[in-house]
């Protein structure tokens, strides 16, 4: 069944409802499964998790109910059982022509068995926290507006010294009030205090490789087991992972807790934020989705063999419709049943680009308008896909990329010694002037079409990374590491505690060390770029992963977060607060357009191993009319022009301090800056005029289909281009347009997708000359053009 099945494709039946998997009551339990191309399907149903350690009521096995399934329309096999099946298990039994039966846990499953053996039948009702309908996300007014922090969640508390009582469980994040022995926040009320919008949390999903009844459970053995993982190994894609639960054989403790965990960082004012691996699965055979249906979830090569552009063994073939459509109910499963305010896409490069498009624009228009959505713009290997989602093709589409062009250019490459801007490397300047810019000349649209980042949970942290640019590995002993163990033999524990990864730091002068300063200017210059920053917890106190580069399967005594440094390092974590702070208050640092940027950003210097630039004008709307940002990468002084003022200009951000307030001044042209550090001064508060006028845009088809329409503008002065209806409001699709306070009038067209089809022929205009902040303007379907213009009746209607 391989490449005659392919090249059959296009006969097989797709189907379109929204209803596939179990609807569970308590009076009947509706089951639904898409197996087009099965001669039957039967569901079996049973009384325990497949485990072997529950116990039977009625006897010491339990062989499972057949349930005869029938098929309908669409290659979907339906069965309505009467009764409240709450407590059971189930599975789908397929027989195919030639005679082969596969068993298979329901891919659409919602929750399942310890180690995901069988799906279970919950009341997902009846795991909804206390107040849970009262939980809403955080306001982000613009994705601008975020700050990421990407956290594994077992990480945030394995360590000893964490304070907290559900170690390596969702449970970590509900635990308020910790504090070290000098005083300070650990845990959530850290990341409330450090002051980021947004935690990343690398995979919460049900990933295969750990064994989450625990080492004594007879199932150790079983070679794919580990005792840590990263999570890129998905098998069911719906269920929260169970070894971050409490009590995996407990189908539901699970899925409480993931929610009391999103809950309690809503309560603190964070948005979460979801890694999800449509790319691949760990296993074919073995996975959610080849024992079902037979080769039609993997995309193959043209002879026919899996492909390998994830670099595990398979991909999945997002562009096939009923690929697609699972990933998208995916999402909006985890959207709007969890409360989450964001995906991260990983190996983004392997999703189809119209798969990408179209959950970006359903997710916001029916789920969550404010939801942030990002990847990784490249693949892990060749791909026959032709409509790969790399660097570039998001622009316009609402969805971000991870700069890697701005990463390299800060630090050098990701693994070995290879120097950038802040470790040694001339020659970097303009590259790095491109991603302060929000690589709005090289390949983005929009500054929020980019995540700017420096380190990420791949290759080495920060901190590591710098030690090796500066030869220090070895005189800070770091062990050589593969796959989670040592290279030449012995216990990983020992080397940790043998190695010294802060052995230059002087306590006593922590930001006077050269290698914190590179640490501190490198995510300096990622928090006071134009785009969306991204953090890599930890790095707020010079988190080491003792050189492991890989740590996807190492054991906690590399991975986990140890909070000790916190108080060990706090001029560190307070520079990082006082950086998010500034960030966080000042608009000129998250400018929201590409003319906005080319009106307000102007380069002073870019060579040398300096940049500087000024943000001008009250940028963004600011308070401060004009800020100077100065970066200097050389190991010694320099000496910095500064524009004309007829005032003096702030500090608010040197070598010893960043915050919001100013704590000395300059008087004169020139200012000295200390090697490598930053600076940012500002002359002069202001009352700036209001950053921007809205026009709210209501649009209106008698068909309700809004699928892939949206706007194409021109004249905002903000950010022209696509626009997308973010949200439904009494059944019409609404856009949210800025434009400077003082335009009089806007162009648009409303296209479907790239041009496929317009509404109307002519540029139409509206007419926004007024005075008023908010411009209400009504659009409705035009199926032949007439006279075309702003002051068209039948268009507009304001």
């Amino acid at each position: 069944m391989n490449s005659n099945y392919i090249n059959a494709e296009k006969a097989i039946e797709i189907y379109t409802g929204n209803d596939l998997g179990l609807t569970y009551t308590a009076d009947y339990s509706l089951f639904k499964v898409w197996v087009p191309t099965a001669f039957t399907v039967s569901l079996v149903l049973y009384n325990t998790g497949g485990n072997g350690t529950e116990t039977v009521n009625y006897g010491d096995r339990d062989s499972g109910r057949i349930v005869n399934m029938q098929r309908q329309e669409g290659g979907v096999w339906q069965a309505r059982f009467s009764g409240d099946l709450k407590g059971k298990y189930y599975m789908y039994r397929a027989v195919f022509e030639d005679g082969t039966i596969k068993e298979a846990a329901d891919p659409y499953a919602k929750a399942v068995s310890a180690n995901g053996i069988r799906s279970a039948i919950v009341d997902l009702r009846g795991t909804d926290p206390e107040a849970w309908v009262l939980d809403s996300s955080p306001a982000l007014p613009h994705p601008a507006d975020a700050v990421i922090y990407e956290l594994h969640v077992r990480d945030f508390s394995s360590s000893e010294d964490s304070g907290m009582l559900h170690k390596g469980k969702f449970k970590a994040f509900t635990e308020f009030g910790l504090r070290d022995s000098a005083g300070h926040a650990l845990g959530i009320d850290h990341l409330k205090e450090l002051g980021i919008t947004h935690v990343h949390l690398l995979p919460v999903f049900d990933f295969q490789t750990i064994n989450e009844l625990g080492a004594d459970s007879g199932k150790g053995a079983e070679p794919f087991f580990t005792e840590y993982n990263w999570g890129y190994d998905p098998q069911h894609y719906n269920v929260p992972e169970g070894s971050y639960s409490t009590n995996p054989s407990d189908p539901g403790t699970r899925i409480r807790e993931m929610k009391e965990m999103v809950q309690a960082l809503h309560s603190k004012g964070i948005s979460v934020i979801m890694d999800v691996v449509y790319n691949h699965t760990y296993s074919v055979e073995k996975g959610p989705f080849q024992p079902l249906v037979p080769d039609y979830f993997y995309r193959h090569d043209y002879n026919g063999r899996l492909s390998n552009g994830s670099g595990v063994g398979n991909e999945l073939a997002t562009e096939r419709p009923m690929v697609r459509k699972y990933i998208k109910d995916s999402l909006a499963y985890w959207a709007s049943e969890y409360h989450l305010d964001g995906f991260r896409f990983d190996l983004m490069g392997l999703m189809d680009s119209v798969t990408m498009r179209e959950l970006t624009e359903e997710l916001r228009l029916e789920i969550n308008p404010n939801l942030l959505i990002y990847g990784e713009p490249w693949t892990g290997g060749d791909s026959p896909l032709a409509t790969k989602t790399l660097k570039g093709v998001q622009k316009g589409k609402g969805y971000a990329v991870f700069n890697d062009n701005f990463r390299s250019a800060i630090k050098g490459d990701s693994d070995g010694w290879g120097k950038g801007f802040v470790t040694g490397e001339y020659d970097k300047e303009g590259a790095v002037a491109s991603g302060i810019k929000g690589a709005i000349h090289e390949f983005t649209d929009s500054p929020v079409e980019t995540v700017n980042y420096v380190t990420a949970h791949d290759n080495l942290n920060l901190w590591d990374k710098v030690l090796a640019t500066q030869g220090l590995r070895q005189a800070a002993k770091l062990p050589e590491l593969e796959n989670g163990r040592l290279k030449n033999g012995g216990v990983v524990e020992a080397a940790v505690a043998d190695a010294d990864p802060y052995f230059a730091v002087d306590r006593q002068d922590i930001l006077g060390d050269e290698i914190v300063r590179r640490s501190l200017l490198a995510n300096g210059i990622i928090l006071t770029s134009q785009g969306i920053p991204f953090l890599q917890a930890g790095d707020e106190f010079l988190r080491s992963k003792y050189g492991d580069h890989n740590s996807y399967r190492s054991p906690d005594a590399i991975n986990a977060i140890r909070w000790e440094n916190k108080a060990k390092f706090l001029p560190v974590f307070e520079y990082y607060k006082g950086l998010i702070a500034l960030r966080r208050n000042h608009p000129a640092f998250r400018l929201h357009g590409r003319q906005e940027i080319e009106r307000s950003l102007e380069f002073l210097r870019c060579e040398g191993g300096v940049v500087s630039y000024l943000l001008k004008n009250n940028a963004g709307g600011d308070v401060w009319n004009n800020i100077v940002v100065i970066f200097n990468a050389n190991p010694g002084p320099i000496s910095h022009k500064l524009p004309e003022t007829d005032s003096c200009w702030n500090i608010v951000v040197d070598h010893t301090s960043a915050g919001t307030d100013a704590f000395r001044t300059v008087q004169g042209a020139e200012v000295e800056l200390e090697g490598l550090s930053m600076m940012i001064l500002y002359d002069k508060y202001g009352q700036p005029e209001p950053r921007s006028k809205i026009i709210e845009i209501h649009y209106e088809r008698p068909d309700g289909d809004y699928r892939g329409w949206n706007l194409w503008m021109w004249g905002t002065g903000i950010q022209d281009g696509q626009c997308d209806f973010r949200q439904m409001e009494n059944g019409h699709a609404v856009a949210r347009i800025e434009v400077l306070p003082e335009t009089a009038s806007v162009g648009y067209i409303l296209r479907l997708n790239d041009w496929e089809e317009k509404d109307g022929a002519a540029d139409r205009f509206i007419d926004c000359s007024g005075s008023q902040e908010l411009v209400k303007v009504t659009i409705r379907e035009r199926l032949q053009e007439n006279s075309g213009g702003k002051d068209d009746p039948l268009q507009l209607t304001s």
